[in-house]
């Protein structure tokens, strides 16, 4: 374990499949992150979040089930070979490893091969034997001893029962290292001003997302394959980014393929693009990963290019797999895609080549230019300049029985940007200047990569008297000579008109 101050240690989940990591794994976390089905082998990838217990922070991962015997070659299906990479990789940077087991199930040939893997990594295992859903079940975990491990702690994901145990054995095992892991106010002030930009990346099936992600991160985090729907979960990936002359930190969420819903078949998958659309709305930026063509885009992008739009994420086009279309000239390329994607004109194109390596640098460059963006706020005097310049220039048109006026407006959010402006009423505005408004805006201030929201507020025409608020009045004065009649105290007019028609009589 590495002796540091800043060193997070880093707790994997193990097991076979189907016994209920990832479902440890979200009771740990208080949250849905991993994909939980009764299907073996839904977890693929190694997935990761930040965990606290009893003030002491550490990394933990959920993997994908071990479902090949060790040293086995022969009959292994290609997502088992892959699965076991990514445990690998997991066993190589843990701290301290969870072994999940089925207590209903006792000791399967499969949890002895699996013990028997992770034993040759030297590094403290736990064993949690899960589904130890009341008393007598709890009693039987002792069964999982004979697996020669040190600690067996029975718990119930179900029921969140023994977790707290659970966690405090896992704490113990790195609770002496030096820099304690625990963290005071003003470290959990300053973590929570510096946290890492959440960065999606979004597409259809098969463009090239997960090839992007490693391409990024120089290694082959997540697989990579040419079925489509290999990616399941959302997958968060530590990344680093330089921005303004230092190293940034960054987090690379990688996502399923978005389907055309009539195409998305069973549970999996229809968690997996909810997965996906979760990581839109929890990142601050978002990489719409397209593939190049000469022929532009598909439908399926055009609904991708919608759903970003209405969450008024921050937004890079990349175009991938710019090598096959060597033979195109790049311009033309761009042109189709601009054509095709009309709302996404204030997002940046980048060409590149996730296999090729082609580009990267560019990329991230966008990147970091969009990041600065997202700290922009302009002052009400300036914006209150800019539209009076622009209404200058050119004038609303007459919509209805009074032209459009402006009072006032201002800047009231960044992400997106979105303006405020008050008018004489926002009928009278018409949809193609409030477009030309907002291109005013953006010629002026670049917002790159972001939308710009513009709402019109109508200010009120009538005055609403106080002691009648049911009834506005005119705020204009009445005609100077002409008096309201008004009646004698405690007289009704009625009864003042009969008594005076009697006397005349």
């Amino acid at each position: 374990m590495e002796n540091s101050a800043n060193y997070m240690p880093v707790v994997a989940i193990v097991g076979r499949p189907n016994v209920g990591k990832s479902s440890l794994f979200n009771a740990i976390i208080g949250t849905r992150l991993s994909i939980v089905h009764e299907m073996p082998g839904v977890t693929r990838d190694r997935i990761t979040a930040p965990a606290t217990h009893n003030g002491r922070r550490f990394e933990l991962v959920d993997t994908g089930g071990l479902g090949m015997r060790f040293g086995e070659t022969k009959n292994v299906d290609m997502w088992d070979e892959r699965i076991a990479q990514q445990v690998n990789s997991a066993l190589e940077d843990a701290d301290v490893l969870i072994l999940v087991t089925n207590v209903q199930d006792g000791i399967m040939p499969l949890d002895e091969e699996v013990v028997q893997k992770i034993r040759s990594c030297g590094k403290p295992v736990i064993v949690a034997a899960n589904k130890s859903d009341n008393p007598k079940l709890a009693q039987q975990a002792v069964e999982m001893e004979s697996l020669g491990l040190d600690s067996v702690i029975p718990v119930s994901c179900l029921h969140r029962s023994g977790i707290g145990d659970l966690l405090d054995k896992v704490v113990s095992k790195f609770a002496a290292v030096s820099g304690e892991n625990t963290a005071d106010d003003g470290e959990e002030a300053e973590e929570k001003n510096n946290e890492p930009v959440r960065i999606a990346v979004v597409g259809r099936p098969n463009v090239g997302k997960s090839s992007l992600v490693n391409a990024l991160l120089g290694e082959d985090r997540v697989m990579v394959s040419d079925v489509a729907g290999t990616t399941r979960d959302a997958i968060d990936v530590d990344f680093a980014i330089k921005y303004r002359g230092e190293e940034c930190p960054a987090v690379l969420i990688d996502t399923a393929g978005l389907r055309k819903k009539a195409k998305v078949q069973g549970a999996v998958e229809m968690f997996s693009v909810m997965r996906a659309k979760s990581a839109i709305e929890r990142a601050r930026i978002v990489l719409f990963v397209t593939e190049a063509s000469i022929d532009g885009v598909t439908a399926q992008d055009r609904r991708i290019a919608g759903m970003i739009e209405e969450s008024g994420k921050a937004c890079v086009l990349v175009v991938n797999k710019i090598d096959t279309c060597s033979d195109y000239p790049k311009s033309e390329i761009v042109k189709q895609i601009r054509y095709s994607l009309p709302g996404m004109s204030y997002a940046p194109l980048v060409l590149i080549s996730a296999e090729k390596h082609r580009h990267l640098d560019m990329l991230l460059d966008q990147i970091s230019q969009v990041m600065e963006q997202l700290e922009l706020r302009i002052p009400t005097s300036v914006v209150n300049q800019l539209i009076y310049d622009a209404i200058e220039r050119t004038t609303p048109p007459v919509i209805g029985h009074a032209p459009l006026r402006f009072y006032y407006g201002s800047q009231v959010a960044t992400e997106p940007p979105k303006f405020l402006l008050f008018v004489n009423d926002k009928k009278y505005c018409a949809p193609n200047y409030l477009t030309y408004l907002r291109n005013s805006i953006r010629s002026a201030f670049d917002f790159t990569g972001l939308p710009i929201i513009i709402e019109l507020r109508s200010r009120p025409k009538t005055i609403v008297s106080k002691h009648t608020p049911s009834r506005p009045v005119s705020g204009r004065p009445a005609k100077p000579g002409r008096k309201k009649s008004t009646p004698k105290k405690g007289m009704p007019n009625s009864r003042k008109r009969a008594q005076e028609k009697r006397k005349s009589r």
